[in-house]
């Protein structure tokens, strides 16, 4: 019976790409699900054999540090070069910031004016 390796819910394309690549190299038989229309699955890639789902797990747990430890030292780059500022997090998504910063100053707000009306009492 098929048993699930990935679920491709917010998987970048590449990481998809580069874990189907893996199991072909390895000679690991496996199928792919597609997410569905209305985004009730997700879609994923299943190992079609259970005799090859232990490798497969450690193959991809393998990767996953690999990929782990690359994001990290490319962050820890960026960090180090200045191009991880708050201005850039707001130049790359202006209305994500905006909503987050309105979310905030709402919830602030619910907060403190309970306390405001007692004093104002």
């Amino acid at each position: 019976m098929a048993k699930l390796l990935l679920s491709l819910r917010h998987v970048p394309d590449d990481e998809a790409d580069e874990v189907r690549a893996l199991l072909e190299r390895n000679e690991i038989a496996f199928y792919e699900t597609r997410p569905s229309l209305w985004g009730v699955s997700a879609g994923g890639i299943w190992i079609s054999r259970d005799a090859d789902m232990a490798v497969a797990k450690r193959l991809f747990a393998e990767y996953q540090e690999r990929r782990r430890a690359t994001a990290r030292a490319e962050y820890e780059a960026a960090r180090r070069a200045g191009s991880i500022t708050a201005w850039s997090a707001f130049r790359a998504h202006p209305l994500a910031t905006l909503a987050a910063l309105l979310g905030i100053a709402i919830v602030v707000a619910l907060t403190v004016v309970p306390f405001l009306m007692l004093h104002g009492s």
